[in-house]
């Protein structure tokens, strides 16, 4: 073995001995945990609504009015970053991760103007769902119109 090899391995070694362990299945469990808390908490808003007399489509859109109210009022108080730290995908896949996605870049460019900084940037990391999104949709409703 020449000594290119043998720093190749040394090197190897050094890596997997400092390399921080995959902590893979807690993580899991945790956004599994997160995830599913937030999903239950908007089950319990819509069961409210429905309570106080709504329709089922009525209570649906009430529910994620206040899903997105409450997403982006933590993550003005600063919460949800905290949540996210802790949940990851958790806490990024429900309605309130949206929420979150779009609140978040508006608040930290808000310094450099309403145009340039907060409307501009708004949509940095939410823009390409919705637009992805809204393309998807327009092709499955194309296949779906035609395929019938």
């Amino acid at each position: 073995m020449d000594s290119s090899e043998q720093s190749k391995l040394r090197y190897q070694n050094l890596v997997y001995e400092t390399a921080p362990k995959s902590r893979l299945f807690i993580n899991c469990l945790k956004a599994f945990a997160v995830g599913g808390a937030i999903c239950d908490i908007g089950q319990f808003i819509s069961n409210m609504y429905k309570n106080l007399g709504a329709g089922k489509d009525t209570a649906g859109a009430y529910t994620s009015i206040t899903m997105i109210f409450l997403g982006v009022l933590l993550t003005g108080i600063g919460w949800y970053d905290k949540l996210g730290k802790h949940a990851g995908a958790g806490s990024a896949v429900p309605i309130t991760g949206f929420a979150n996605s779009v609140a978040a870049p508006a608040m930290e460019y808000k310094k450099e103007g309403m145009i340039l900084g907060m409307a501009a940037k708004m949509f940095i990391l939410a823009g390409p769902v919705i637009v992805y999104g809204t393309l998807t949709s327009i092709i499955v409703g194309l296949f779906y119109y035609f395929w019938k």
